[in-house]
C-alpha cells in the first residue's frame, strides 16, 4: 500500500521511510507541509502520516485543507506533543489517529494497518479468502503456514485482498505498490503478479485477470 511521509526531522523520516518499506509499503517521503499538501492534491495515498509542527505549513494546516477539499484519506499524526488538549486539536482538525513520540515501530504499524482496515469498511481481526488469510501482524497466511512474501509482493497482495473479488487495474495497483522515486514502469506489475500466482498456486486462491478491467484476487477450487 502507497502511502505518504511527511516529517521534517530527516534522519527520523528516513529511518521511517527504510521500515515502512520492510513492512511491504511503497512510501514517498517530504520533510515540509507544503510539500505534502502538493502530493496530495495529485497523487493517490492509502494513508498519509503526518508530523504536526513542519516547516512551511504544519500539520494541522495539511489536514484542514485535505477535508476542506473532500478527500477521506486516512490521516495519522506524529507528534512531540503528548498533551490531551494537543491530541484534541489534532483529531478535531480531521486526523484519525494520534501517535505520540516517542513511539515503538510495532504500533505504529499496527494503528496503520487498523486505519486501512476502517477505512476499506473491514473493522475485523483478520481479513480472509479460502485458505489466504491477512492477520494484524501484517503478514499473510496460506492454508495455516506463514507467506513468504518479499516487501513488493507483500504490497500487491494486500492491496488486492482489501479489494478482493473487484478488479484492480494495473494502473491502481502501481499507484499503491511503488512511490514516485522508483524508477519502473506500471508494466513491473505484471512481474509481480507472475510472482504471486506461484505461491499460490495449488491453493484454492488466485489472481485471474479480467481483460480491459485488471486483477482480481477470488477464491475457486483447490487445485492439486
Amino acid at each position: 500500500m502507497r502511502l505518504l511521509l511527511a516529517e521534517d526531522n530527516r534522519e527520523l523520516a528516513r529511518w521511517l521511510e527504510k521500515a515502512l518499506v520492510h513492512g511491504g509499503f511503497a512510501v514517498d517521503c517530504v520533510f515540509d507541509g507544503r510539500a505534502a499538501d502538493h502530493l496530495l492534491q495529485g497523487e493517490s495515498y492509502a494513508v498519509a502520516i503526518l508530523d504536526i509542527g513542519m516547516p512551511e505549513m504544519t500539520g494541522l494546516e495539511v489536514v484542514h485543507r485535505l477535508r476542506k477539499r473532500g478527500q477521506t484519506l486516512p490521516v495519522l499524526f506524529l507528534t512531540a506533543r503528548s498533551e490531551v488538549s494537543d491530541r484534541v486539536k489534532g483529531l478535531n482538525a480531521g486526523a484519525d489517529d494520534y501517535l505520540p513520540k516517542p513511539f515503538e515501530l510495532e504500533e505504529l504499524d499496527a494503528r496503520l494497518r487498523a486505519l486501512l482496515r476502517r477505512s476499506e469498511g473491514r473493522a475485523q481481526a483478520a481479513s480472509q479468502l479460502g485458505g489466504l488469510e491477512f492477520n494484524d501482524e501484517g503478514y499473510f497466511t496460506l492454508r495455516g503456514e506463514r507467506l513468504s512474501l518479499t516487501p513488493r509482493e507483500l504490497s500487491l497482495l494486500t492491496v488486492l485482498m482489501y479489494r478482493r473479488t473487484r478488479p484492480v487495474s494495473r494502473q491502481q495497483l502501481f499507484d499503491q505498490v511503488f512511490s514516485l522515486s522508483d524508477d519502473v514502469s506500471p508494466e513491473s506489475i505484471d512481474l509481480y503478479i507472475h510472482r504471486l500466482r506461484k505461491k499460490l498456486a495449488g491453493s484454492d486462491v488466485r489472481i485471474t485477470t479480467l481483460r480491459g478491467l485488471g486483477y482480481v484476487l477470488e477464491q475457486g477450487d483447490e487445485m492439486g
